[in-house]
């Protein structure tokens, strides 16, 4: 059994020995130091060289965010963000953080003794233990400049792809390393977006609201969390609440259901994509993100063989190729693409099919 060695940042001195005392009761982990702000944080990783880094946000002398993105920068290592609250102000920092190199953002776990203590305690010591099979930090934005090249060639060789003219509804799955990639994608996807955008985003309890909220100052897209029984609407993005699995009816009604966990999840990723499969057939478009497991490979699956296009996010640019991976070993993907370069082909489909539309109605 591998021994994770991990690295608390945290700058009051009782909640470091409530999370060094959490993350010690696994017997997998090793909590080998603690640091009590940004710039001892800093010196800490050089020194110690630690598999993973749990980073408080709000800290003296060097916050969490500048604190990554120096970690980054010189010693890049596997980094938790730990965040005592889900305010939006506080969350912000939290994925300003996560564009920066961190690949998770978490709650702290409640006090012993609270209903939530045990289930946020399993949380912590289950992100920190997947961060830490994260080898090799990435960060996809590096790779922004290629992308356009390659979308145009894929697009322009392919000989079967169904009119986009057909295209109803683009539903996505993300779950590690996908904040930033939908960041991405939202924002290069034009104004003028003319299909309704459904998401499912895994993410730790009580995130997804304050996330919407900051994407949704980055995006070109309105940027809901979704509600029940809601209509959707052209050119709009909404994500699954937390606890609820989403699934879409016929004429575009969203639908919130509080059922077992699917793939360990809710949402789950394959209870969406299962639903635009059936609802929509050829006349949707799937996108799988980065993210550890395989929810969503196989119904990306059923979707392609139903007609829709499908899209998998490809290796290089993904923080965890898991779930895309599991898709393109399943042969679900027609097209293998980078964030930059999901965008790009979203924005062509849909763009040309505007264009068929507005020829067969001069006819």
């Amino acid at each position: 059994m591998r021994l994770i060695r991990v690295l608390i940042v945290e700058d009051s001195p009782v909640a470091r020995d409530f999370l060094t005392h959490i993350l010690s009761s696994d017997p997998q982990i090793r909590v080998i130091g603690t640091a009590g702000d940004g710039e001892e944080a800093v010196e800490t990783v050089a020194n110690i060289r630690p598999d993973v880094i749990t980073m408080d946000i709000q800290m003296p002398k060097l916050n969490g965010l500048d604190a990554t993105r120096r970690i980054m920068e010189t010693h890049p290592t596997p980094i938790v963000i730990v965040s005592a609250g889900s305010d939006t102000k506080e969350a912000a920092t939290g994925f300003r953080a996560m564009e920066a190199g961190a690949l998770a953002i978490i709650q702290k776990p409640a006090g012993i003794g609270h209903p939530d203590h045990e289930n946020g305690a399993a949380d912590l010591i289950r992100t920190v233990k997947l961060m830490s099979e994260v080898k090799v930090v990435k960060r996809w934005t590096r790779h922004k400049g290629k992308a356009a090249r390659p979308v145009t060639q894929v697009i322009s060789k392919a000989k079967n792809w169904k009119r986009t003219a057909d295209i109803k509804i683009v539903a996505i799955g993300a779950s590690t390393g996908g904040p930033l990639v939908l960041q991405t994608i939202l924002s290069g996807l034009p104004r003028s977006f003319s299909a309704p955008v459904l998401i499912v985003q895994h993410m730790s309890p009580g995130f997804i609201r304050p996330f919407v909220e900051w994407l949704a100052r980055l995006s070109n897209l309105p940027v809901h969390v979704a509600g029940a029984d809601e209509v959707t609407l052209s050119g709009h993005a909404y994500f699954a609440p937390d606890g609820f699995q989403m699934r879409v009816s016929i004429g575009g009604r969203i639908l919130l259901t509080e059922e077992p966990l699917e793939n360990g999840l809710c949402p789950s990723v394959s209870c969406l994509f299962r639903s635009v499969a059936n609802v929509y057939g050829a006349n949707a478009l799937g996108v799988l993100l980065t993210g550890m497991g395989k929810d969503g490979a196989e119904e990306l699956k059923l979707m392609r063989e139903k007609g829709a296009i499908t899209i998998a996010q490809d290796r290089e640019s993904c923080v965890v190729h898991g779930m895309p991976g599991e898709a393109i070993h399943l042969g679900a993907a027609s097209y293998v693409l980078s964030p930059a370069g999901i965008a790009a082909a979203l924005a062509s489909f849909t763009e040309q099919g505007r264009t068929s539309q507005n020829a067969d109605s001069r006819q």
